[in-house]
């Protein structure tokens, strides 16, 4: 099975952690510039000036020094940004995580040799962990390959969080914790942690010095689930991981103060290398719809899934596959990677397991039994009715577009991402009659430690296009101009923000300047404006790009009245999982806009 590994390189995974450059700061005149062109859209002439003019008084007052201040801070780091991104955007949250912070989704391998079918979950679940452990191996041997633009190497540290990597509950602020090792650095923790039907499971996965096989490992699963099944439910604590984090948090020193041994099964689930989850249920999906799997991803069995954890992997009753996500430790791009690693495994192999049947005498899974009071079993149950309350309003649907996808994008010389944003903003536009603020991920890995960056794709240009297509009396041409000089916007603000040439992050910099040092908020930062264009995270369309491979991903919308908006472009197909939580969205019209962006 050694040959199933990714190719082996005489590149380390690692090795060019510290020669790549460090995160810069931005002009300050060009990203206020940047600003004023994105918030256009969305104010009258009136509106506008005095927006402008609060820009002017900013850059050329509070502004300045600001960001001499904030030069200053990057004098001392590589990368200025990493700790208050960590902070604001994740740490610091106290709306619950596992719904509106985390991200997933189903494993394609239903495409190809493992469609649904009940008996399955077990044999299935110990092949992927095996492909999924394999690669845990490679990330701990460094042989994962180094990932480039051109010849330039990308920064891969967030692999090192994908797994033994927890969030941890704090009253105010949250943290981290990352056990993940590589071989030259030392011991790494090699035990999984497997919940089913309210009960928590670890085992270790190597044996002996060698990882087991996967028949081993299905014996493992085989033992938990006869125990669970012929045995009451346990308590769910698991559930907890979907509270508000304060409350969490309350609820978590209470539970170790119960008992110091909850503190350690507590560290075991932490430092496991991943959560395997065995749920119960059995989502209705297909090639062509894979909408209920999806949901049940997002709002499934708390008490099966540890919200907190890097990584979830979710095994259905009927032989389907998921994964879900805390969004803290790394971005979607680490989840992408593992799934298409396993899902082309899985190919490979036509879903059966070729290695050995031998299943060595290995000591069974230990459970994890956590000491809980009257107290905690309320607090349990009053976790699982704030979730199953929030998850009654998600609505979601994953359907292909397959009239056409990235092939003839390309044919026509457009760039497939574009086409699909612009497609999303005509889209909103019909629906809602007005120019939606809408978040693009643009990711920043040329740089140490880069995450990401957003770009703003709600332009000028994009809205003078949409209303163009809307006026039955603007000619073919016209539209088509338009549309080109749209995509023209659109691609180079996507190359500015990946070469640290957004303006989003840098607004962010001057705004926790401000903060640290004591002073007043900026009126650039209250002025309405801001909030509407979708600064301070108001984005009512928060869209990201999953890839060009078979890999699906959701997540919720970033506000309340908004849309996410996972996809991912085939070369035939084009995959859109638009997700709300309170607003009606039409699949037919995002369909059609995709016709419509093609026809012009």
């Amino acid at each position: 099975m050694e040959n199933q590994l990714a190719k082996s390189t005489e590149e380390r995974t690692f090795q060019y952690q510290d020669s790549l450059p460090s995160l810069p700061v931005p002009s300050l005149e060009e990203s206020l510039k940047k600003y004023l062109e994105s918030v256009k859209p969305f104010a009258n002439e009136e509106e506008y000036k005095n927006t402008e003019a609060i820009v002017w008084k900013f850059q050329n007052g509070i502004g300045e020094k600001l960001q001499q201040k904030l030069l200053q801070r990057a004098k001392g780091r590589r990368n200025w940004l990493e700790e208050w991104w960590l902070n604001v955007a994740y740490l610091d949250v106290r709306i619950p995580s596992q719904l509106n912070v985390n991200f997933g989704g189903p494993a394609s391998h239903i495409e190809h040799y493992w469609p649904p079918k009940e008996g399955t979950q077990l044999e299935r679940g110990s092949i992927s962990l095996w492909h999924n452990l394999n690669y845990w191996q490679l990330l701990r041997k460094e042989k994962l390959a180094v990932e480039k633009v051109g010849n330039t190497p990308l920064d891969m540290n967030q692999f090192r969080m994908l797994f033994s990597t927890c969030k941890i509950p704090g009253i105010t602020r949250d943290s981290i914790i990352n056990y993940f090792r590589t071989e030259s650095e030392g011991h790494s923790p090699s035990h999984l942690a497997v919940l089913c039907r309210g009960r928590v499971f670890v085992f270790d996965v190597m044996h002996e010095g060698y990882l087991m096989t996967a028949p081993e490992i299905q014996r493992q699963l085989t033992y938990i689930q006869k125990k669970c099944h012929s045995e009451p439910d346990g308590p769910g604590v698991a559930a907890l991981t979907t509270e508000e984090r304060t409350r969490w948090a309350k609820a978590r020193e209470y539970l170790i103060s119960l008992n110091p041994e909850n503190l350690t099964i507590l560290e075991k689930i932490q430092s496991s290398l991943l959560v395997f989850c065995l749920d119960d249920d059995s989502p209705h999906v297909t090639p062509e719809d894979y909408s209920q799997v999806s949901a049940k991803i997002l709002n499934g069995d708390p008490t099966v899934r540890w919200g907190d954890k890097s990584y979830n992997l979710i095994a259905f009753s009927n032989g389907v596959f998921g994964s879900n996500c805390d969004h803290a430790p790394f971005d979607a791009m680490v989840l992408v990677k593992v799934c298409y690693y396993v899902d082309e495994n899985i190919l490979e192999n036509e879903g059966r397991w070729k290695g050995s049947e031998k299943v060595r005498d290995i000591p069974v899974p230990e459970e994890l039994v956590f000491t809980v009071d009257e107290k905690v079993l309320n607090d349990i149950n009053q976790a699982k009715a704030q979730y199953f309350k929030q998850v009654s309003d998600l609505q979601l649907v994953v359907y292909a577009f397959t009239s056409f996808g990235k092939k003839l994008t390309k044919e026509k010389q457009l760039h497939p991402d574009t086409f699909i944003q612009l497609a999303l903003q005509l889209a909103y536009y019909r629906l809602h009659g007005r120019p939606g603020c809408c978040y693009e991920t643009a990711m920043t890995r040329l740089f140490y430690h880069g995450r990401t960056e957003t770009v703003r794709p709600c332009t000028v240009e994009a809205v003078n296009w949409c209303q163009s297509m809307q006026n039955p009396s603007t000619s073919l041409l016209e539209r088509k101009h338009m549309m080109l000089e749209a995509f023209a916007k659109h691609n180079k603000m996507m190359k500015d923000c990946s070469t640290g040439k957004g303006f989003d992050r840098h607004l962010l910099g001057l705004s926790l300047i401000a903060k640290e040092e004591g002073l007043p908020v900026p009126e650039l930062f209250t002025d309405p404006l801001f909030s509407r264009s979708g600064g301070g995270g108001n984005f009512v369309l928060s869209t990201s790009l999953v890839g060009y491979l078979r890999v699906q991903g959701v997540m919720v919308p970033m506000v309340h009245n908004g849309y996410g908006f996972f996809y991912h472009i085939r070369d035939d197909s084009c995959w859109c999982v638009p997700c709300s939580l309170t607003l009606p969205f039409s699949i037919t019209t995002i369909k059609s806009a995709f016709w419509m962006v093609d026809s012009r």
